[in-house]
């Protein structure tokens, strides 16, 4: 079984789209899926999940859809932090925290401080997320660290290299899943996905279920990875 699984959740604006709602209504929806998602890694026993919520270019949208965005899925977020102690959840905001608003900042604090010591699956949730930025960010913090004499940029490595990236020194994702019909990246992990298998999916995010998940896994267990040999 794989041990890292990302997500691309694209489609719950056009979802609403289809069903006459507004756009946050389809963001509701989609949080139905990202329950079903979690629930099937805690079954395969999948250690990383990491999903796309905000991109730094989301900040392009209404000031209706990100004021959701960014209070209600947090407020949802530190809701449930029972729920993911009792199964054991550990939570990480992953982004330019910078661009938060202080009061979700706060809740994002106290949902990751929270959720620390749980073990079973490690749920990376990309906020106000950007892969570019986030290898800047990472270069950035590699110079100071040299400047300061706390690394030899002679023994710089990719592992090393993780270190100072915000998603840190984790399993690159084996699957990266898109949903919603389109064939990019969109800034999503550049520096983790080198070797991913990428599966674009002709089916919007709320539309998802595990049953798409588990032909994924079929056919990439199915499959042979080279890594250029």
């Amino acid at each position: 079984m794989i041990k890292h699984l990302a997500c691309i959740m694209d489609g719950n604006r056009r979802w609403a789209k289809q069903q006459n709602r507004m756009p946050w209504d389809g963001h509701s929806e989609g949080v139905k899926t990202v329950k079903k998602v979690v629930n099937y890694c805690l079954e395969k026993n999948i250690e990383y999940l990491t999903l796309y919520l905000f991109s730094i270019e989301n900040f392009k949208r209404s000031a209706e859809e990100k004021k959701y965005l960014f209070s209600v899925i947090a407020q949802q977020a530190e809701l449930e932090v029972p729920e993911y102690n009792a199964k054991g959840i550990k939570i990480r905001f992953v982004g330019q925290r910078d661009l938060f608003p202080e009061s979700v900042i706060q809740m994002c604090n106290r949902v990751e401080e929270q959720t620390a010591h749980n073990t079973n699956l490690t749920l990376n949730l990309l906020f106000c997320y950007g892969g570019q930025q986030e290898i800047v960010a990472g270069v950035q913090r590699c110079v100071q660290a040299a400047q300061a004499g706390e690394l030899d940029v002679s023994q710089l490595s990719i592992e090393t290299m993780k270190n100072y990236l915000w998603m840190g020194n984790i399993p690159d994702p084996e699957i990266v899943i898109r949903t919603g019909d389109c064939a990019r990246l969109s800034n999503f992990l550049l520096f983790y996905v080198a070797y991913s298998q990428l599966y674009f999916l002709d089916v919007l995010w709320p539309d998802l279920t595990p049953e798409h998940i588990d032909q994924i896994i079929v056919e990439f267990n199915g499959g042979k990875r080279n890594f250029g040999k």
